[in-house]
């Protein structure tokens, strides 16, 4: 098929490169010319395990290109993805005016059938408000307006698109459905569903699936701060919990708050539909209200260590975006951490393996940029591991001893084993669990 992408941020550069890898012809369009001169360049200005070879395949045997021109992107497009921002407001609402605006300008550009998708993050209402914009100057014989939710994991996105749990879309219109099912049946041949159902009901389910991990994420984070209170110990509490077939062995790890693209903003903007229908959505509100003080912990814990006066102290910090295997920082618990810790005077020296020069352009100067992760352990006073890349799994306990100037670790992610750090001399601070206290 002839396809539009309408946004090369994530979702939209994710899907375009790999409906092309199944031999569609996909052209994707963004305002914002620098970025698209840099994809034409054959840069990819994300990092996403997979997705440069794809992209580098795609751009070169010509079925997959980028301009700054809507109109011409469409031209030949049957489906036109909307992949666009929707940032959350003040309120905590979804800001719809990215696809409102791009709805307006392609109802005065389509000139034959096309599906317009609504592959953004968007609340329940939203395709029936694109609907009505293009139905002002269109016939309504001349397009559909599909809702298809992606739930794309960073750092596993290729393959989530590839091979997807399940496809979800939603539409009232047979012919709508007969397109969108013949697109995506390559992506499930194994068997996978393709699931079809009204606006509404698709736009719902993504939000109330994130809502629902992220509210999993909460949970267990309050189960680890009640393990620490009571002396148990929340890996044992998670694999007993896990192995009940009835819950499930995911998103039961302990930590420093969730981050990201979707998980905050969706939270946020299922609440705001809730209250805007006057319905009190308590489980959200609790949700949020754990995820706000998780992201502080482990600056609570060194504080707690060291004293309130930390003036004149040098944290080494492993890990920067939100989740290891992507460079996304946004509502990362690492920002929220180095926040608090500088306004205590704290010197920090960081390393990520991806996400270091998204990170300086908030921060600057204020930090210290490492090479490695050994390299951030000189002349510091303690480690922080807020990020679980795989880098940090089994590091040189030798090494770390030898170049901090005390064997101290402050571990959001619970990756070492108690017995191993007590055995190392350290002392170890983790989540959930009994800390180890070094000599």
């Amino acid at each position: 098929m002839n396809l539009a992408v309408v946004g090369t941020g994530y979702v939209g550069l994710v899907t375009g490169t790999c409906f092309a890898e199944t031999g569609n012809h996909v052209v994707c369009v963004d305002i914002d010319e620098n970025k698209v001169a840099r994809l034409n360049r054959g840069e990819v200005p994300i990092f996403e395990p997979g997705l440069e070879i794809l992209f580098e395949r795609n751009t070169k045997q010509g079925r997959l290109k980028f301009t700054t021109n809507l109109a011409e992107a469409i031209e030949q497009a049957q489906i036109i993805f909307l992949a666009l921002p929707t940032p959350p407001g003040e309120d905590g609402s979804a800001d719809l005016s990215y696809i409102l605006g791009v709805s307006e300008q392609l109802s005065s550009m389509i000139k034959d059938y096309k599906i317009v998708v609504d592959k953004s993050t968007v609340p329940v209402g939203t395709g029936e408000k694109v609907h009505a914009i293009l139905a002002k100057n269109l016939s309504t014989d001349l397009f559909d307006v599909v809702s298809n939710p992606e739930f794309l994991r960073e750092g596993v996105a290729v393959d989530d698109f590839l091979k997807p749990d399940r496809v979800v879309i939603g539409a009232s219109s047979e012919r709508a459905n007969k397109l969108m099912k013949q697109l995506y049946e390559p992506f499930v041949r194994q068997g996978n569903p393709i699931y079809f159902m009204d606006l509404r009901s698709a736009e719902m389910t993504k939000y109330a699936a994130n809502s629902y991990l992220a509210t999993r994420i909460s949970f267990m984070n309050e189960i680890a701060n009640l393990c620490e209170k009571v002396g148990a110990n929340v890996d044992m509490v998670r694999i007993g919990m896990g192995s009940d077939s009835r819950i499930g062995k995911r998103f039961l790890f302990p930590g420093v708050g969730y981050g990201g693209s979707c998980f905050p903003k969706d939270v946020q903007a299922l609440a705001k539909t809730a209250a805007e229908n006057k319905y009190e959505f308590r489980i959200l509100d609790a949700v949020m209200s754990v995820n706000d003080q998780q992201r502080f912990l482990l600056a609570k814990k060194i504080k707690a260590h060291f004293g309130s006066d930390l003036k004149g102290k040098t944290i080494a910090m492993w890990g920067l975006a939100f989740k290891p295997n992507t460079d996304d920082i946004r509502e990362a618990p690492a920002l929220y951490i180095i926040e608090e810790l500088l306004e205590a005077g704290v010197q920090i020296r960081v390393f990520d393996p991806e996400a270091i020069e998204n990170v300086k352009k908030i921060f600057g100067d204020r930090l210290t940029y490492c090479a490695d992760q050994y390299e951030t352990l000189i002349e510091a006073d303690a480690l922080a591991i807020v990020t679980e890349w795989s880098v940090f799994r089994t590091p040189s306990f030798q090494v770390l001893r030898q170049l901090l100037k005390s064997p101290v670790i402050f571990d959001g992610r619970n990756l070492y084993d108690l017995e191993v750090m007590a055995e190392q001399g350290f002392t170890y601070l983790s989540i959930g669990r009994n800390p180890v206290m070094g000599a």
